[in-house]
């Protein structure tokens, strides 16, 4: 498994003891957003598009610290940003380390070479790697000729000196599906423990708004990414969460399973939404209006989201929440999800390049796919 057994049972026996209590809404994984500031300006990033005064701000340690043990999750994410421009980045993981949380660093990995020394190998902390694909899409996606090496040598040197590492790769309208299977063989040849995987989604301040995919697209595209899997892939991620992304389960969204916390505050009510601000994480439970949020709502900004701070949650309480839900994490764990159907959409001819970014490719696999009715988890 590429999920360490160490951090299973803790996230395993931390969602029983949630249950057995009878909460219904707790936190699974804290999105820490230390600062916004990037090195890259990536199309499809609209957190970069904020002025230059929002963009020198910084949390602080102690704040940081505070938002953890306020929150209680057993797992902070700490993306931006890039965090490895926080000047005091290694101060945070070494006080989240000390507090036994296990730490996903969200890099592009432009500074992971150079900054590797100042940081200690431990079960607790990942180095999870901004890797959208082989060199050409993700040089394309990120905007930067030149930033798939530079990830790649930060990777290589991260697995040499013995930390955990995984990629996280964000997929877009346009995503050749037999370049993203080629890329998985990529990332294990480098030693990674896993990959992290989701479909973008449309923030309202990013460059390019023809990038992003609707709920059908994204099923077809995952299910041809995803169906027909080699052994030798491994992925960082709840593999019912993975079947979601298929169409093979139908799950809402538990937005407060990834509460953000950032610079401006409690994120109401995602990472991903701004819909004002919370001062405490009490606050943020008892006074946002969770029924407005999911596509069950209605509510149109979540109407094509399927991205896994949203939807991961739901899938990791589900595995850890029954023995039939358990049962199925662990059946596809081991499953290669064999598909004749899926199998056939990898020899479409595919676009590449910035044309691609109008979807003509993904037309193909709407056209080839057969039609699937979601089932429920």
């Amino acid at each position: 498994m590429a999920v360490p057994l160490s951090q299973m049972w803790t996230v395993a026996t931390y969602v029983l003891k949630k249950r057995f209590s009878g909460e219904k809404r707790y936190p699974l994984v804290l999105m820490l957003e230390p600062l916004f500031r990037c090195n890259l300006a990536c199309a499809g990033c609209g957190k970069v598009q904020y002025p230059p005064h929002v963009l020198k701000r910084m949390l602080t340690p102690e704040e940081c610290f505070a938002a953890v043990e306020e929150c209680g999750a057993p797992m902070v994410s700490i993306p931006g940003g890039e965090p490895l421009l926080h000047p005091r980045i290694v101060e945070i993981v070494k006080g989240l380390v000390a507090r036994k949380k296990y730490i996903y660093l969200c890099t592009n990995a432009l500074e992971l070479k150079r900054r590797l020394p100042e940081f200690t190998p431990s079960k607790y902390l990942t180095f999870s790697v901004h890797l959208d694909g082989q060199r050409e899409h993700h040089d394309f996606s990120v905007c930067r000729e030149g930033g798939y090496d530079m990830a790649v040598e930060g990777i290589k040197e991260a697995v040499q000196r013995g930390f955990r590492v995984t990629t996280n790769a964000t997929f877009f309208d346009g995503t050749d599906p037999n370049s993203v299977r080629a890329f998985f063989d990529d990332v294990m040849d480098m030693g990674v423990e896993g990959v992290v995987l989701s479909p973008g989604y449309s923030y309202d301040k990013a460059p390019d708004q023809h990038r992003f995919l609707g709920r059908a697209r994204v099923r077809r595209l995952f299910r041809a990414i995803l169906s027909n899997r080699k052994k030798s892939w491994k992925f960082n991620m709840s593999p019912l969460f993975l079947e979601f992304l298929m169409g093979d389960r139908n799950y809402e969204c538990t937005p407060w399973g990834s509460p953000a916390y950032n610079i401006f505050g409690w994120q109401k009510p995602c990472y991903l939404l701004q819909d004002g601000y919370a001062e405490t994480f009490k606050e943020l439970m008892e006074t946002t209006r969770w029924e407005e949020y999911g596509v069950a709502s209605g509510n149109p900004k979540c109407a094509n989201c399927m991205v896994s701070c949203g939807y991961e949650p739901t899938a990791v309480m589900d595995g850890f929440g029954s023995l039939a839900g358990f049962w199925a994490m662990i059946r596809g764990t081991f499953s290669s999800y064999p598909d004749a159907h899926a199998l056939k959409l990898l020899n479409e001819p595919v676009l590449l390049g910035p044309e691609a970014t109008k979807g003509a490719n993904l037309v193909q696999i709407e056209e080839a796919a057969p039609a699937f009715e979601e089932t429920s988890a």
